[in-house]
Formats: structure tokens, sequence, C-alpha cells
């Protein structure tokens, strides 16, 4: 038997390489800082650490909000459904002028159960978290989040089922946020 044979493929440059990842579901990562409430969407967050309990956001030293969590020692993580796409998209793209970001796009959101976080509602998931360190690397630093409380809809069961949570895709650009399922 042959082997298939492999299609064209064009060159990519390395600094897009971030590009081959999406789509990817974005989360909000978000913190109180000094009276104003910062928060941004974020698709390069990943698992560190099961025990303890360690995520990383990777984000540009840039984004006003990551300054914000440097300051204030601790932030949010919430992944929204598909209702929520106009408001993920405006967290994208509007400036950091507003004393409170998330109001500014339309979400509602409380103080977190553990820590002085925002915790926006109708969250498909919220994670609190402790800053737990920060490593530079290129032109992003991994902001690492000690995972302080957790917790997600009854339609994520050790896994998510996919019944009511229905994850927003961001394709890589602004403009490209989009729906997944029905």
């Amino acid at each position: 038997m042959d082997a298939p044979e492999e299609p064209p493929m064009n060159a990519v440059e390395p600094s897009k390489v971030y590009r081959l990842f999406y789509p990817s579901v974005p989360a909000i990562v978000a913190c109180n800082d000094a009276g104003k409430t910062y928060a941004m969407p974020a698709v390069s967050i990943i698992s560190l650490s099961n025990e303890p309990a360690l995520v990383g956001v990777s984000s540009s030293p840039g984004h006003a909000t990551h300054g914000a969590v440097l300051r204030a020692g601790r932030f949010s993580v919430s992944w929204l459904g598909s209702r929520f796409v106009g408001a993920v998209e405006t967290l994208g793209t509007a400036p950091s002028t507003s004393d409170d970001k998330l109001r500014l796009a339309g979400l509602k959101h409380k103080k977190g159960r553990v820590l002085d976080v925002p915790v926006i509602e109708g969250s498909a998931a919220v994670l609190e978290c402790s800053l737990a360190g920060r490593h530079a690397l290129g032109d992003h630093e991994l902001l690492v989040g000690k995972v302080e409380e957790a917790r997600a809809s009854r339609d994520f069961r050790d896994y998510w089922r996919f019944k009511e949570y229905r994850p927003i895709l961001y394709a890589g650009s602004p403009g490209r946020f989009r729906t997944y399922g029905r």
C-alpha cells in the first residue's frame, strides 16, 4: 500500500505560527485595581498543574489588564457562552479608558466568592486565581495563577457535555468571534 500523497503546503512566517492554533475558545481575564475593573479576552490559556491547580495566561505586557493583574495580584477567568459573543467582541476592541470595562461591554459582574475579583454573571465557568508568578517569554509574559476557586455550570460533569454551553470561538482577528454548535 502506497503512503498517501502529502498535500501541497505553504510556508508560515514564524511570527504568525500562533494563528495555526485558531479557532480557540476565548476566556475573559478580569481584575479590580485602584477602583477600576479591567478585562480582556484571552485565547492563550492553559492548565499548568493539577496539584496545586495552576493556570497560565499568555498576555502582552502592553495591555492595561496585564498591568492591572500584576498590581492586584489576582484575577478571574470566565468562560462565556455564545449569547455573549457581542460583549466579547467589544472587550477585544474597546480601549481601557472606562472605570469598568465589563459594564462598558454590557456584562454584569459581582465580587468573587473567595477573592476580590470580578466574576461575570451568566458565565459557563469561572476561576478565581491569585497571581503565583510571571515569566517573560519573548514579546509576551506568562501570568501564572493559583486556582483558589473553580465553578462551572451543570453542563460540565468532569468534561463539557455541550448540551447547554455553546462556546464562542475566536478565529484570529478583530471581528472573528463566532459561535459553536447549533
